[in-house]
């Protein structure tokens, strides 16, 4: 069947030159020669995504249009999709089957998307690399010895190698973007509520969101419409503005558009080499008629330890939930009764990672720390989330480095935390700030793609998405595919 993007699939299937069973059928084919190695995958239903795919080319063929009918999608194993497993890349849910869907997986089977497989992430979606899965790393398809990113790792992985043309992960601190950078896919992390979290299994409820992945901004639009909007089983949902406009999704015209570069963004610590490229990405903007000023987000100094301190305190909540009474692992203690239990269930089940933010976030939260450290980082929040209100101000849209560098050496950074933290340095202000961004493919530097962000205002998605389409229109950087074999 060959790669294509989700719109040259979308036009076969509307003229009939295509069948959503065909590609599918070949998706799995194409799974089977390739995920012994990427380790993409976590579990598939291969009869169930047929039968599925059977029933939206009986909607196509009864004239039915959406703009995901018949498309195949991989989805992030922390969405809840009834029937399969779900184990959050965990061992402590093991045995765990989605008893139903997830909002945003609901609205795209309604709309005649066909899921063929859960992907792989880092444990409970805490990771930067692809490296933390109890189930064994994803490699990157660009360089398997190098990481993907993290933690939509299988997610992206999925997209990159060609299994399907769309898929969704989750973004809490750059979890699509950074693996987008890495693998040279274009992701998007929504204005935080305008997809409903109702489904995906909570990290750090404040800062979570469901991030669709695809080549193309293009790409993204079609299922981005489909998901949009309220969900009156998630009360932080909003709905999203000109909505009407992300399919067909059209190219902005750029002229004029004021777009600023963070200071503080382009300093040191940035590869020069990634720095060349995004110069080179900054400069097909300016030919496009817009216009680089340079804004100041002055406490971006403080957004890693503000990240680390609310994203933490929020896991010690929400993973204490996995305790092996009701669902998943349970261990029976040679001795003793419900707390060694507790104990033993989560000292086995949970991987060391996890184990580290969950205690991370307690001390945060404990008696006399709760003021000096948690309360401390809601203010710091307030203050970088200032920041970009003073920055929009003065530009239309932002835009910078994904990553500090491109995808490093698989054990290069898991044996200092802070070094692997230091990974999302620039995705996780935007997150803080719950505004819209996403990583698009701005070149390739030693024959590893390197990715820019785009970041906008609040609610801004469908502009935002129109301006990577220019960018994209322009250039052919995330039509680059690697170079695979079984």
């Amino acid at each position: 069947m060959g790669l294509g993007t989700a719109m040259d699939w979308r036009e076969g299937l509307d003229a009939g030159d295509l069948s959503s069973e065909a590609l599918v059928r070949a998706a799995f084919d194409r799974i089977r020669d390739l995920d012994g190695n990427l380790r993409a995958l976590l579990a598939k239903d291969e009869p169930r995504s047929l039968a599925l795919a059977r029933a939206a080319d009986a909607r196509l063929g009864a004239g039915e249009r959406t703009p995901v009918l018949g498309l195949p999608i991989v989805l992030k194993d922390n969405l809840h999709w009834s029937g399969l497993p779900m184990t959050c890349g965990s061992r402590v849910l093991d045995g765990y089957v989605a008893p139903y869907d997830a909002t945003v997986v609901r609205r795209l089977l309604e709309a005649g998307a066909v899921p063929i497989a859960k992907a792989n992430l880092d444990e409970f979606a805490m990771g930067s690399s692809g490296e933390y899965s109890a189930f064994g790393p994803t490699r990157n398809p660009w360089d398997p010895s190098r990481v993907p990113g993290g933690s939509s790792s299988g997610s992206v992985v999925s997209v990159a190698a060609g299994y399907a043309p769309l898929a969704l992960g989750s973004d809490t601190g750059g979890s699509v973007r950074l693996p987008a950078s890495f693998c040279n896919v274009t992701a998007l992390r929504p204005t935080y509520g305008v997809l409903s979290r109702y489904g995906l299994t909570a990290m750090a409820s404040s800062l979570d969101q469901v991030g669709p992945i695809a080549a193309t901004a293009e790409d993204l639009a079609l299922a981005f419409q489909v998901m949009a909007g309220v969900d009156p089983q998630d009360s932080t949902s909003v709905d999203l503005p000109e909505a009407e406009r992300l399919a067909p999704l059209r190219a902005a015209d750029l002229k004029g558009l004021r777009i600023g570069l963070p200071k503080e963004y382009f300093a040191e610590g940035l590869e020069p080499a990634v720095r060349a490229v995004l110069d080179g990405a900054l400069r097909e903007f300016e030919r496009l008629g817009a216009r680089l000023v340079e804004v100041s987000l002055p406490h971006t100094r403080c957004a890693i330890d503000t990240y680390y301190l609310l994203c933490t305190s929020e896991v010690s909540s929400n993973l204490s939930r996995f305790d092996g009474v009701r669902f998943g692992l349970r261990v029976r203690p040679s001795e003793g009764g419900l707390p060694e239990m507790i104990a033993e269930t989560r000292d086995q089940g949970l991987g060391s990672e996890v184990k580290r933010r969950i205690l991370l976030g307690t001390f945060c939260l404990s008696k006399g720390y709760y003021d000096a450290f948690y309360l401390k980082a809601l203010k710091a929040r307030t203050l970088i989330t200032g920041d970009f209100h003073a920055a929009f101000a003065e530009a239309d849209i932002l835009a910078s480095p994904v990553s500090p560098g491109t995808a490093f050496p698989f054990g290069a950074k898991t044996e200092d935390p802070l070094a692997m933290y230091l990974a999302d340095a620039f995705t996780v202000p935007a997150s803080l700030a719950g505004l819209p961004c996403l990583s698009m493919p701005a070149g390739f530097t030693g024959g590893l793609p390197v990715g820019i962000q785009l970041i906008g205002p609040a609610l801004s998605d469908v502009r935002l998405l129109e301006a990577a389409h220019a960018f994209q229109s322009a250039t052919r950087h995330h039509f680059e595919t690697p170079t695979l074999s079984a």
